[in-house]
């Protein structure tokens, strides 16, 4: 089986932020952060080199193939921000 190519890294959040270049989308960017972290009460991880991830969930197909996946997302990507949630998402206490 393939392996998932989205995965945590260690690049900080905030680095990759600071990097976008585009200062609408940067903002953007750092206002869906603080929803996202309000909301879930998580702490951010990049996963991969564009996309911001929170908690994580298992997940398994039919076809046997599982993986973790963020429990929620965003990428701020240049033409549009793009959001990844699921359907569990718990506030964390």
């Amino acid at each position: 089986m393939a392996e998932n190519k989205t995965k945590p890294t260690s690049v900080s959040v905030d680095d990759f932020i600071v990097s976008i270049d585009n200062s609408c989308r940067r903002n953007d960017a750092l206002t869906v952060l603080n929803i996202y972290i309000e909301v879930t009460g998580l702490s951010p991880v990049m996963l991969g080199p564009s996309i911001i991830g929170f908690g994580a969930l298992h997940y398994v197909y039919d076809s046997g193939r599982e993986g973790e996946m963020p429990a929620v997302a965003f990428s701020p990507r240049k033409a549009n921000i793009t959001f990844y949630v699921s359907g569990n998402v718990e506030k964390a206490e």
